[in-house]
């Protein structure tokens, strides 16, 4: 075998799985979008941008993101921080913020429901303490902005712990040595953090984000489970189109929007968060 070839065969397997599961579907749904019967058309993508449900599920779904992702991002650095610099019993800390990684999205929908709803643990602590004198109906679509609210709750609690396993490890690249000069610096603790942690955290920070972002664009279960169609996203309607209102057109071109926004959120974190050239770990 030629040494130039075996690049290429070492990439074989990956490219064949994009062209599989990315690249064909891609085009299928492409296709589904922009044709008919009778050829070519934009009719499918103009009934998606003008249905009513269009412009409030593509704004819930961009607030969404842009409320979870800050706070899980924010959460998940302490959390490592906290991992990175204990001595002793950091396995059992780690296993144990880890926990709510292995429940599914409509798992964790079912439990922050169970803590909502008008039967459930909230109401039951509250009509305990004397705050109120009767169960509130919490999840009501006269309370929108409360299923937001617990929708953003449960995609915290639940999906924090990748973006932390992230972080840990891309954390515990970064030699000591930089820490022990900054100290010797008379850097504080939090200077350390801004100045060597974070920048060196690039990486890292990089899968993290593309990869939260990107889930939650797609999210549906939790918001499902807690609010039905109250709370419309886009993963929701497009789950609606196809199944629903068996309109599979309709329902590609709501996929071919989430992958749009996905691809910009995608190059934009690339764009800020890119590694220099000649930069190390």
């Amino acid at each position: 075998m030629s040494p130039k070839a075996l690049p290429y065969l070492l990439l074989l397997p990956a490219t064949v799985f994009l062209l599989v599961f990315f690249v064909y579907p891609f085009a299928q749904i492409a296709i589904l979008a922009f044709s008919s019967e009778s050829g070519p058309t934009l009719r499918h993508v103009q009934t998606m941008a003008s249905h009513w449900k269009f412009g409030s599920a593509l704004g819930w779904t961009v607030l969404l993101a842009a409320v979870v992702v800050p706070i899980q991002l924010a959460v998940a650095l302490s959390m490592a921080s906290i991992v990175t610099k204990l001595k002793s019993g950091r396995n059992t800390v780690l296993y144990i913020f880890s926990i709510p990684l292995g429940l599914s999205d409509l798992a964790a929908g079912i439990v922050w429901l169970a803590i909502f709803e008008q039967s459930g643990f909230l109401n039951s602590m509250l009509v305990g303490l004397g705050v109120v004198e009767r169960p509130i109906l919490f999840l009501s679509y006269q309370n929108v902005w409360v299923i937001f609210l617990a929708v953003v709750l449960a995609e915290v609690w639940r999906a924090t712990a990748i973006v932390m396993v992230i972080l840990v490890s891309g954390m515990g690249l970064i030699p000591k040595e930089y820490y022990e000069a900054a100290e010797v610096f008379g850097a504080s603790p939090w200077k350390r953090f801004l100045k060597v942690t974070l920048p060196m955290l690039r990486p890292s920070l990089q899968s993290a984000l593309i990869l939260r972002t990107l889930a939650a664009f797609e999210v549906f279960a939790v918001v499902v489970t807690l609010g039905g169609s109250t709370l419309p996203v886009l993963m929701g309607e497009t789950f609606q189109w196809q199944f629903a209102l068996q309109d599979r057109n309709v329902a590609s071109a709501y996929a071919l929007v989430i992958l749009g926004i996905s691809i910009a959120a995608t190059l934009f974190f690339l764009r800020v968060l890119r590694v220099p050239k000649g930069a190390t770990i």
